[in-house]
C-alpha cells in the first residue's frame, strides 16, 4: 500500500502518556518482546514522533517513528512492524522465504503467491488467516516485505500451495522505507539453507505465478537483493568448509569460543567509549544511547557486535557485571530504563586501556579487485597559464598566451625582464621602476598616475593574479593530468533533514581521485551509520556522499590520516563537534 507516495496530514513528537501506551500496545501485539526491547524501540528520552499520513489509495495510517526511521504503522487500530523493526528483531512475525526474482515482484505492488514460497523442512510456520507475517528472501533471514496470511497454514496445504498466500503490505524500496534513512537490509544468515538448493524450473514457475497477480507496478527494480543471497549463502558454504576441514584434522568445534569472542569484543568496545567517546556532560547517558550511538562506533572494521551471541545474553547484564568492576555506576532513573550515571576515569582498568589501531582499515578501504592498484594521493602542483593581458610580459623568454609556467618559473622570468629593461630602483633596489609594459599589465586604470614603482613581492604576485591559474595532478604510475581553474577542495559540512536530523555531507572526492563508494563505505564502517550516494545536481561526472550524524571528525581523520590529503585542500573541518575534556 506504499508503493506510491503519500502524503503526510501531521507530524508531531509523542507525549509521555501515549509514549507509555505505544509500549503497552506493542507488548500485547509482539508478546515475544522482553521489557529491553520495548525500552529500545520506545526509550523514554529519545526522539520519538508519531506522524499521520494518507496513502495513495485514501486509507488513514499512523506511522511511529523513532531517529527518522518508522519502526511501526498503525492501519485499522492495529499495529504492524517496518522492515526496520524487524531488522533488529527478524523473529518477531512468522516468516515465509521466496525466490530473489518474486521479491522483485512485491517490490512493485504484487502480493505473494503460495506457488513462491520455499518450503522448510520444518514445514509452513503456524498462522491463521488475517496473521501479520514477513518475508524473507532464500538465504537471507532478514526481513524485506510486510503483510498478512491470504489463508492459514492448514488451508495453505490443502489448496496444494496454489493461490495467494500473503497480502503484501509494506516492503523494502517503497515510499514508507523510504520516508526513513534509506539503509539496506542487513546480511543475517539462514538457517534453513535447502531452499537454496532448488532447481531453476521451480524458481521461474514462482515468477511466472507473479507475473499473472501482480497489480500495480511502479518501475523500480530491486537493488541488491540476490546479490547478498548469493554472497550470504557463499559465507555459509565457506563456513561448512571450515568446520569439514577441523573435522578431518581431529579438531573439535568449541562452542565456548564465540562468546568468549564476543564477550572481549564488548569489553573492547565498551573501554573504547568510554575512554575516547563519552563526555562527562553527557552523563545520565541512557544505556540504550550508550550502545547504538557510542559502543557500536567503537566496532573494529569487519567485526559486529551481538549481545545475544555473548554470555551475557543482555546489555543489562554486561553492564551490571562492569558496574561490579567499579567502572560504572547505573541508576534507574525512569521506571524500567537505566542510565549511566557515573563514569570512574581513574579506574586503572581504564586508564590502562590503549584503543587498538584500525590495521584492517586497508582491508576495507582497499577492496580492489585485479589489475586495480591501492589508493595514493597526487602530487598536486599549481601552474599558471599566460593570459593576453601578461603576454608581453612573457615575449622575450618567448612564451605565448595559453603556456603553462609553475609559479618558480613565472619568478625567474619576470626578474630577468627587470634586469634587462634595467627597472630595478637605483635609490631602493627592494623596488622596481614601472614601464609602460607593466603599467597596462599589472595595474590598475586608477594606479597609472599614482603608481610608478612597486616592491618585488607585489610585482610578482600581481603578475600571478593577472594569469590564469592552473593546477597538476600527477597520480603514481599516471601521466601528469593538469586542468584550468582553482582547485576545487574537498567539502565536507552538516546539514539538517527533517526537524533536527544531522547528516555531513562531502564533495568534490572525485577531484583527488577517490571513489566515493569507497569512502561511503568505509565511513559506514567506521561510525557504524547509514550512507548514501547522491547525484549533484548540474554535475554529470560528481556524487556527494551522505554519513548520517555529525560525521566531520570520522570523514576529516579518514582523508587526513588514511588517505593523506592534505589539510590545506580539505574545508569545513573546523566545524567538527568539540570534545569535551574528561576529569
Amino acid at each position: 500500500m506504499f508503493v506510491r507516495p503519500f502524503r503526510v496530514k501531521s507530524n508531531t513528537a509523542i507525549k509521555g502518556s501515549d509514549r507509555r501506551k505505544l509500549r503497552a500496545d506493542i507488548a500485547a501485539a509482539f508478546p515475544s518482546l522482553d521489557a529491553d526491547d520495548l525500552s529500545e524501540l520506545v526509550p523514554n528520552k529519545e526522539e520519538l514522533n508519531i506522524v499521520k499520513i494518507y496513502a495513495h489509495k485514501g486509507d488513514a495510517v499512523t506511522l511511529y517513528v523513532l531517529h527518522k526511521n518508522p519502526l511501526f504503522f498503525e492501519l485499522e487500530k492495529r499495529l504492524y512492524p517496518t522492515v526496520y523493526a524487524l531488522w533488529r528483531y527478524p523473529a518477531l512475525l512468522p516468516i515465509f522465504r521466496t525466490w530473489p526474482p518474486v521479491i522483485q515482484k512485491l517490490l512493485s505492488g504484487a502480493d505473494l503467491m503460495l506457488p513462491g514460497v520455499v518450503l522448510p523442512s520444518s514445514g509452513l510456520p503456524h498462522v491463521q488467516q488475517g496473521d501479520c507475517c514477513a518475508v524473507t528472501v532464500v538465504s537471507n533471514r532478514a526481513p524485506v516485505a510486510v503483510g498478512t496470511a491470504a489463508l492459514s497454514s492448514a488451508e495453505m496445504l490443502s489448496s496444494g500451495m496454489r493461490g495467494r498466500g500473503v497480502s503484501v503490505l509494506h516492503t523494502y524500496m517503497d515510499n514508507l522505507w523510504s520516508f526513513g534513512d534509506k539503509s539496506g537490509p542487513p546480511a543475517l544468515p539462514d538457517l534453513e539453507s535447502e531452499g537454496g538448493e532448488a532447481n531453476g524450473e521451480e524458481c521461474d514457475h514462482a515468477e511466472e505465478e507473479q507475473e499473472e497477480e501482480e497489480e500495480s507496478p511502479c518501475g523500480e527494480a530491486c537493488c541488491g537483493i540476490e546479490e547478498l543471497s548469493l554472497t550470504v549463502q557463499a559465507e555459509q558454504e565457506n563456513e561448512r568448509s571450515i568446520e569439514e576441514d577441523d573435522q578431518m584434522k581431529g579438531l573439535e568445534p568449541s562452542s565456548t569460543l564465540p562468546a568468549e569472542d564476543m564477550d572481549a569484543l564488548l569489553l573492547q568496545c565498551f573501554l573504547h567509549a568510554l575512554k575516547q567517546k563519552v563526555k562527562k556532560s553527557e552523563l545520565p547517558l541512557l544505556t540504550s544511547t550508550f550502545l547504538r550511538n557510542h559502543m557500536f562506533s567503537c566496532c573494529p572494521s569487519g567485526k559486529k557486535l551481538d549481545m545475544k551471541k555473548s554470555s551475557y545474553k543482555k546489555l543489562s547484564k554486561f553492564l551490571q557485571a562492569m558496574q561490579r568492576h567499579n567502572l560504572v555506576r547505573l541508576k534507574e532513573l525512569t521506571k524500567g530504563v537505566e542510565s549511566i550515571v557515573e563514569v570512574d576515569w581513574k579506574n586503572e582498568e581504564l586508564r590502562s586501556f590503549r584503543a587498538p589501531e584500525e590495521a584492517d582499515l586497508e582491508a576495507c578501504v582497499m577492496d580492489a579487485g585485479e589489475g586495480q592498484t591501492p589508493y595514493c594521493p597526487p602530487e598536486i602542483v599549481i601552474l599558471y597559464s599566460v593570459s593576453a593581458r601578461t603576454e608581453p610580459l612573457f615575449l622575450d623568454a618567448n612564451k605565448r598566451k595559453g603556456t603553462i609556467l609553475q609559479p618558480s618559473e613565472v619568478r625567474n622570468i619576470i626578474t630577468e625582464y627587470v634586469k634587462n629593461n634595467e627597472l630595478v630602483n637605483e635609490n631602493n633596489k627592494n623596488y622596481v621602476s614601472i614601464n609602460p609594459t607593466l603599467c597596462d599589465c599589472l595595474l590598475e586604470k586608477s594606479e597609472f598616475q599614482e603608481v610608478d614603482s612597486l616592491k618585488w613581492d607585489d610585482l610578482f604576485s600581481r603578475t600571478l593574479g593577472r594569469m590564469q591559474e592552473c593546477y597538476q595532478l600527477v597520480f603514481p604510475g599516471q601521466a601528469p593530468v593538469i586542468k584550468k581553474g582553482h582547485i576545487e577542495q574537498i567539502d565536507i559540512s552538516v546539514a539538517s533533514r527533517g526537524s533536527n536530523k544531522k547528516v555531513t555531507l562531502i564533495k568534490n572526492l572525485e577531484v583527488y581521485g577517490l571513489d566515493p563508494t569507497m569512502v561511503s563505505t568505509t565511513l559506514q564502517h567506521r561510525v557504524q551509520a547509514s550512507t548514501v550516494l547522491q547525484p549533484i545536481p548540474g554535475s554529470k561526472d560528481k556524487v556527494l556522499v551522505q554519513v548520517q550524524g555529525n560525521q566531520i571528525h570520522q570523514a576529516g581523520s579518514l582523508l587526513l590520516d588514511y588517505f593523506k590529503i592534505p589539510r590545506k585542500y580539505i574545508q569545513g573541518l573546523e566545524k567538527a563537534p568539540k570534545g569535551g575534556k574528561k576529569k
